[in-house]
């Protein structure tokens, strides 16, 4: 059976626009652009191909209103996720950025010219609202809402796009399909009735019998397709996991399974989220969805609870089955009998018999401390793909990001400790004083956004790093809450099994930062010789989650660097 895309026609503006494309091209050279975020660049390539079908640009404000109020578009169809692009208020001025402007939209990884957005307008929006309607509360443990905090900027634009190309891909490329592709592949080898299999996660047997039993019980074919644009910061990276995945497909029945790569930013919005989700496979062809207990959920709040319940997003997607036209399958916990050597669903096991599990938990602790990972629980293949992108805790990458007041003693810490570490081996030690990134010998007035940039820079630096296994020690000033959470998120997020990170806070007392410093810089900042002097004019923002607080007023440099070592050793890192 064919199923209709998501509106009933299949937004492909690539298709659309191709006889126009060399025309676009030459106009998007001629105008002003905006060179897109990895978020946006992930929101237009689905724009682009009609994964977001019935959506043909980004949201206007009244979509967006309605979007985030009832889960619909202002013309009534259903659509649970905004999908916006963020500008700055610079950026409006300095593009001119007024309804009717045109505007190039740009790859950020090549320049190219993806496609052109009419603007229809330029609006406010309130982040609280939107986290709480979205996301269900407005708590920074949530990834995206503390991407909205930190990440987004205080406009968005509204407007229709029309296409030039599609962004680039080098890798993977025969896995990934267009949903004009997809369905074509699907009509080709007559699957008529396709469950789609969403995971931003490495698979293994259990997943395997899970998608195998869903197909049979439905005289169906399984589309596994995972999430390979943004996820949740600390995944296992993309390349790790669709090595997984192709070592996965041998075991299917032949011909039952086909892996197929979606560019999703996810947004980790648990009910909404699902919803959005089968629209998006509905779009891609499927006619039936595995939706799971907290699908897409974020994990904790910030006090210790999950912020959606574990059957949130099935009741959701329930609700509007007659809209979605396309069947939900529920997602079955799956539990390993070794009296027989096999999965059932945990609900049909008898009472009294044996069952095991591991969790998502106890795997990650398992790949980080090369313990044995036993073969009832996954494939020889899939563990050994998984073996290689994460070394033993030992091998991996790791940030201390130390933060505190001009002359607080942290680059002196930093300096010490990069001798210590030295002296352990086993490890590069790369060392970013805030006088390596810019030039603090001579300091000079600083605006919050030049700071922040400048801390942006230290994230990107040591992110790549870590991830290439060096043991990483930061040092900047870093006085704001939002520059400290934007570098654990970005180290956490792209240093793979690098992605160790730990806050040190330099809590030395302002006074004696003052009075020892020798160099006189407060007494520059105090007669106004220099502006914007974090301690002076600029609040440094205490910070309350560090996992180190640290004062060279109790404690000697020795003892501090020691305490740091003991946290690594903790951690099992040296």
């Amino acid at each position: 059976m064919d199923n209709a895309p998501h509106g009933g026609s299949l937004k492909d503006l690539l298709a659309r626009d191709e006889p126009i494309a060399a025309q676009l091209r030459q106009e998007a050279a001629t105008i002003n652009d905006i060179v897109l975020t990895e978020r946006q660049l992930c929101d237009l390539e689905l724009i682009l191909n009609g994964g977001f079908s019935p959506l043909e640009g980004f949201m206007n404000e009244s979509d967006y209103n309605s979007v985030v109020d009832m889960l619909r578009l202002s013309d009534g169809t259903l659509f649970p996720m905004p999908i916006t692009l963020d500008v700055s208020s610079d950026d409006i001025t300095r593009l001119g950025i007024t309804p009717g402007a045109r505007l190039a939209l740009r790859d950020p990884r090549d320049d190219e010219a993806l496609a052109i957005i009419t603007v229809q307008d330029v609006y406010t929006y309130d982040r609280t609202k939107e986290a709480i309607q979205v996301f269900g509360a407005d708590d920074p443990a949530h990834p995206s809402v503390a991407y909205l905090r930190n990440r987004v900027k205080e406009y968005y634009v509204g407007g229709k796009v029309q296409a030039i190309q599609d962004p680039a891909h080098f890798d993977y490329v025969a896995l990934r399909y267009t949903p004009a592709e997809l369905r074509a592949h699907f009509k080709k080898l007559s699957w008529n009735r396709v469950v789609a299999f969403q995971t931003r996660n490495p698979m293994h047997r259990a997943h395997r019998e899970l998608t195998v039993r869903a197909a049979r019980q439905r005289q169906a074919n399984v589309l596994i397709h995972p999430v390979v644009g943004l996820t949740k910061p600390g995944d296992v990276d993309h390349y790790t996991r669709v090595r997984v995945y192709e070592a996965i497909m041998a075991k299917y029945p032949n011909g039952m399974g086909h892996l197929a790569l979606l560019p999703l930013a996810m947004r980790m919005a648990g009910p909404r989220e699902a919803v959005w989700h089968a629209i998006i496979r509905k779009n891609f062809g499927a006619t039936h969805f595995i939706v799971g207990r907290d699908h897409a959920g974020p994990g904790k709040n910030s006090h210790g609870k999950d912020f959606y319940g574990p059957y949130d997003a099935q009741e959701l997607v329930e609700k509007y089955k007659d809209e979605l036209q396309i069947e939900m399958v529920p997602f079955q916990q799956m539990t390993y009998l070794p009296s027989t050597d096999e999965y059932q669903p945990a609900d049909e096991v008898p009472a009294g018999v044996q069952t095991l599990d591991i969790s998502g938990t106890e795997l990650r602790r398992r790949l980080k401390q090369g313990t044995p990972i036993p073969d009832w629980f996954s494939y020889e293949a899939v563990v050994k793909r998984l073996r290689e992108s994460y070394p033993p805790r030992n091998k991996q990458g790791f940030v201390l990001f130390l933060t505190g007041l001009h002359n607080s003693g942290k680059d002196a810490i930093a300096k010490a400790l990069q001798v210590a570490l030295n002296e352990q081996g086993g490890r590069s030690v790369s060392l970013l004083l805030g006088d390596a990134i810019r030039d603090d010998l001579n300091p000079k007035s600083l605006t919050p956004e030049e700071r922040h940039d400048n801390v942006q820079r230290i994230a990107f630096v040591a992110s790549e790093l870590a991830r290439a296994g060096a043991a990483v020690i930061a040092a900047p000033v870093a006085p704001e809450e939002r520059s400290r959470a934007l570098v654990k998120d970005t180290v956490v997020s792209s240093a793979g099994a690098g992605g160790n990170f730990f806050l040190v806070h330099v809590a030395t007392p302002l006074e004696h930062c003052e009075s020892t410093d020798r160099r006189g810089v407060y007494a520059q900042a105090r007669n106004g010789t220099i502006k914007g002097f974090v301690g002076v004019d600029v609040e440094y923002e205490t910070p309350n989650n560090a996992d180190l607080k640290v004062d060279v007023t109790t404690q000697n440099i020795p003892s501090i660097v020691h305490s740091i070592i003991l946290l690594l050793e903790t951690n099992s890192l040296i």
